[in-house]
């Protein structure tokens, strides 16, 4: 701060809304529920459990006092309550109907507490959703930028960023993500004049802001104050401060500080003509996906009081006649802790969705706090689709951001990386249902969370940063703007290297900005697939549960290998919900579906019936939402549209492989199958099953619907790729040699704009005609790309 304050260069701005300036020691003030009544009547535990929910959802209260009732209420969870109690409050559920999964804490906790004493429940009102953009205000071009963190610097550093900003072409940053210490360095004492000269110098410079929240990271004197606020883990471990995300997502003392935080940034900066989006928290469950803290398992008691009601049926849903398990009452449900065998996978898989509830509704607290303030704003928070990161369920937080926004970083040690990047950006566009969204963090270089982390190759960053635009993203930013000189982040890349502007970074930065810059037509076109991929996080999870047929057995793995047939055959893919409209699509790929609901199952269904083919791999269908075997054979909810029945798996042991009667192998997994109206299109020659099916179709309807009953090898895989597109009649976007990405986008008018990717290192020629818009070259019939190059052909339609 003493830059700010001290340079004379600093022009410090005046304050731009009213905000607090005064310095306070007092925590936020506790809330006011409104349950008093109920919870006077309720069991002891409840009531601590309504004080603790039922406030994280009621308005903060304005007054600031010494002290927090809230916080008194996280520091246990009170007196023991007795049987009798707890089973009349059994009782007096039993007619009550199951909630839909993922509904309000508080609201739970105010019902169950009136259901114990008789009285109806007061409906929980649904608050009007504001009409907010989808887009961040101001932004009329493709987005590009990045994470800026100017605390880190002095002045004269923050001026120089300003103006290589506007050299690349820079039109927006995120801001204040982790600066709640340099905002507030003590309780209730705020340092705002950096914040408001940087705001003002980057909408000087055409620069829109991307506010954060500023909550990611809790100040020291926050956790020292408050250490039950922080996570813990399963093994009773307490995650201290000293890194980031040192906070549990279900405290409502922490959630009563952010709040507080957020809300100050919306009254300070709401109509700053910078801001553009809300950037709330940064990267929610990150580091502590699952949290095991007293506040979380006072949360998850009143999650699955609002999902079952009773808790009777609760022990049906998880099978609790089962190694003496069976509960009498909420209070006695723990979370998964550490056992000394298997934990129920049940209550495991009710603690994921507890889990990806949780950060959600931290999410809504925040974005509820500053929209009121700022109704015309949109907010955002950046997610993380990929394969590598799995305990967030981003189809059910999709729905609560205005615009999705991600970020992704490749792998240095993946020969394809670009495959699962371009898998990652194909699946932000299904969370996004095909709407356009931002890229909000990808690396200009290396990282430094890998074994190994190698930078970058020539022209990778922007290849990389062209294949999110081809499948989507209508924005291009990075971590970070500048690289830092200390931290834990010191030697991740960013724009601006720690070498500055001489340096090959700063040259392909500046070449990224003119390509973005160029690329203006293609803003708001969309991408159109004829084959969908069907993925499910929850069916993630509960496919990697414990003590199942095969550990080799993983979500991931087929999905990755048929995406990857697809991608090299330039086949277009849009990765969707079990539950998604599929109408549109001649191909469906379902792999590994293990957790199926019987809606969806009949959706995939009808699909085959109305003329897709449909595609399912092995164990799949296996399971229903509570991970309750589906009785009568395997596959389950699949077993009449696949026309087969299985008795047994028969998984196969390390390093064991058997052949199929086309030559090619397969591992890991082969079942006996009958044949009931399917006709075996590949069998096994060896193995458990010599003779056996293993490769199966099903005339469905106007359809047909195929089964995969092994884990196939490279040449298998893409054996059954090119039967199943030839069938379907799907067509890739151009006829590409083997390593040159392709994709098309599609605008409103039927303007089509081809990307070409050119990932190997020797020349490559791909049938093209219209304008390359990177090199304003017109293409007569062929495009000739170099090595490592890139084009975007706006296609002539006379030529199509």
């Amino acid at each position: 701060m003493a830059d700010d304050v001290t340079d004379p260069s600093a022009d410090t701005a005046a304050p731009l809304a009213p905000a607090e300036q005064a310095s306070t020691e007092s925590a936020p003030a506790a809330e006011s529920t409104g349950t008093d009544a109920a919870s006077a009547e309720a069991p002891e535990d409840q009531k601590n459990e309504q004080a603790d929910t039922a406030s994280a959802e009621a308005p903060e209260a304005d007054a600031v006092t010494e002290g927090s009732s809230t916080a008194s209420a996280e520091a246990g969870e009170g007196s023991a309550t007795s049987a009798t109690d707890d089973a009349s409050a059994e009782a007096s559920e039993a007619e009550a109907e199951p909630a839909a999964e993922g509904e309000g804490i508080a609201e739970a906790e105010v019902e169950s507490a009136a259901e114990e004493t008789g009285a109806e429940p007061e409906p929980a009102p649904t608050p009007a959703k504001p009409a907010t953009p989808d887009w961040p205000i101001g932004l009329t071009a493709l987005g590009y930028g990045g994470d800026y963190n100017p605390e880190q610097w002095p002045m004269h550093v923050r001026l120089e960023d300003v103006e290589l900003m506007r050299e690349a072409g820079i039109n927006l940053v995120s801001l204040a993500i982790f600066a709640w210490a340099s905002i507030e360095p003590r309780e209730g004492r705020y340092e705002w004049a950096w914040l408001d000269n940087i705001m003002d110098r980057l909408s000087a410079a055409g620069v829109k802001v991307a506010l954060a929240t500023a909550t990611a990271s809790p100040p020291p004197w926050l956790t020292m104050k408050n250490p039950e606020i922080l996570p813990r883990t399963a093994e009773g471990v307490v995650l201290n401060q000293g890194g980031r995300q040192a906070y549990a997502p279900s405290s409502t003392v922490y959630r009563d500080y952010a709040v507080k935080m957020a809300k100050a940034m919306a009254e300070r900066y709401g109509e700053h003509p910078a801001l553009a989006l809300w950037h709330i928290d940064n990267e929610i469950g990150c580091h502590t996906p699952h949290d095991f803290s007293e506040s979380a398992t006072r949360a998850f008691r009143t999650w699955l009081r609002r999902k079952y009601r009773t808790i009777d049926r609760l022990n049906d849903a998880w099978g609790t006649a089962f190694w003496s398990q069976r509960y009498g009452a909420f209070k006695d449900v723990l979370p998964p802790l550490v056992a000394p065998t298997y934990a129920n996978p049940s209550q495991q898989l009710d603690f994921a969705r507890f889990s990806s509830d949780t950060m959600l509704e931290y999410y809504r607290k925040l974005r509820d706090a500053v929209r009121p303030i700022t109704p015309k704003v949109p907010s955002t928070t950046n997610f993380m689709v990929s394969l590598n990161t799995k305990w967030m369920d981003y189809f059910r937080w999709a729905e609560e951001v205005d615009v999705v926004a991600t970020d992704h970083y490749t792998i240095a040690a993946d020969p394809e990386r670009e495959i699962d990047l371009a898998l990652a950006a194909d699946m932000t566009r299904g969370v996004a249902q095909g709407k356009r969204w931002i890229l909000m963090e990808h690396s200009s270089g290396a990282v430094n969370w890998q074994p190994h982390n190698r930078a970058k190759g020539p022209g990778e960053m922007l290849r990389n940063s062209l294949s999110h635009v081809a499948r989507g993203a209508d924005s291009v930013m990075f971590f970070q703007i500048r690289a830092s000189k200390a931290g834990a982040e010191k030697f991740h890349s960013a724009l601006i290297p720690h070498a500055g502007r001489d340096s090959a970074i700063w040259r392909e930065s500046v070449r990224l900005g003119e390509v973005l810059g160029s690329l203006s037509p293609v803003l708001g076109s969309t991408v159109r697939a004829k084959a969908a991929l069907i993925f499910d996080y929850q069916a993630w999870w509960a496919t990697e549960l414990d003590s199942h047929p095969s550990e080799d057995v993983s979500y991931a793995d087929r999905i990755r290998a048929l995406y990857r047939e697809l991608w090299y055959r330039g086949v277009p893919v849009d990765v969707v919900q079990p539950s998604a409209d599929l109408s549109g699509y001649d191909l469906v790929l379902v792999p590994t579906l293990y957790l199926v609901k019987d809606a969806d199952a009949e959706n995939i269904a009808a699909a085959a019936e109305a003329g897709a083919t449909v595609a399912i791999t092995y164990f799949s269908g296996i399971v229903d939402e509570n991970d309750q075997v589906r009785l009568g054979g395997y596959p389950g909810a699949f077993r009449e549209l696949l026309g087969v029945r299985s008795d047994e798996f028969f998984p196969l042991l390390d390093g064991e492989a058997v052949t199929l009667d086309d030559g090619s192998s397969a591992d890991v997994w082969t079942e006996r199958i009958e044949l009931t109206s399917a006709e075996a299109r590949r069998s096994f020659t060896d193995g458990p099953l010599p003779g056996g099916p293993a490769i199966t179709r099903n005339q469905v309807g106007e359809g047909a619907a195929w089964y995969v009953a092994t884990r196939q090898d490279e040449a298998g895989t893409g054996a059954l790729l090119d039967a199943l597109l030839a069938e379907s009649g799907v067509q890739p976007v151009a006829q590409v040699p083997r390593g040159v990405e392709a994709m098309r986008r599609v605008a409103e008018d039927g303007t089509e704009f081809l990307f070409l990717l050119n990932h190997t290192d020797t020349q490559a020629q791909v049938p093209a005609n219209g304008t390359d818009l990177v090199t304003g070259v017109a293409v007569t019939d062929t495009l000739t790309l170099a090595a490592g190059d890139v084009a975007v052909v706006q296609e002539d339609p006379a030529a199509q």
